[in-house]
């Protein structure tokens, strides 16, 4: 009998023992799982985070595109700006965007076309906006196309491996 009761003895302390140590394993698998959820949502917030700022900068390129292609039309239809002329002008005609006259500008001359690229600064030198008009030498379509940016034209002209945004909108008529 000493034997049964020892041998008894023996079975608990080791069912003990496995219990304890099943115990700990189904707390770590459980803990490992826990970090994993936990791990898998922030990057899950962190993409979403730099998604909706990406959103937010692609907007700001897109209303600077979009005011650049207004200051253009209002250039070219109110103030006739961007006329044909008979000969080749001596320098490219310029458009006041903003309340500030045109950063840089610059124009090619064909007997059928001018073309002139006008860079302006929008937004108190926060956003930048190329805009290139394309205008026949007679009756025929005249097209406007503006790039705007994210950022100011220093930045755009010198980016040093900033990263911006650009959006362009184009009209013909």
């Amino acid at each position: 009998m000493a034997i049964t009761l020892e041998n008894r003895k023996q079975e608990t302390e080791t069912g003990k023992k496995t219990k304890r140590g099943f115990a700990l394993l189904i707390a770590v698998v459980f803990m490992s799982v826990m970090l994993s959820f936990g791990l898998a949502l922030g990057s899950l917030s962190y993409k979403q985070q730099v998604l909706a700022s990406s959103a937010i900068q692609s907007q700001y390129a897109f209303y600077a595109a979009d005011a650049g292609l207004e200051c253009a039309l209002y250039a070219d239809q109110q103030e006739n700006r961007f006329a044909y002329p008979p000969s080749a002008p001596s320098s490219a005609p310029t458009m006041t965007c903003d309340g500030s006259a045109a950063i840089s500008a610059s124009f090619s001359y064909t007997a059928s076309q001018m073309v002139v690229y006008n860079r302006v600064s929008l937004d108190s030198n926060k956003r930048c906006a190329d805009v290139t008009v394309y205008k026949p030498s007679g009756a025929g379509t005249t097209y406007l196309f503006s790039q705007g940016y994210d950022v100011s034209c220093a930045t755009v002209a010198n980016p040093q491996g900033t990263r911006f945004v650009a959006r362009g909108i184009n009209v013909h008529y």
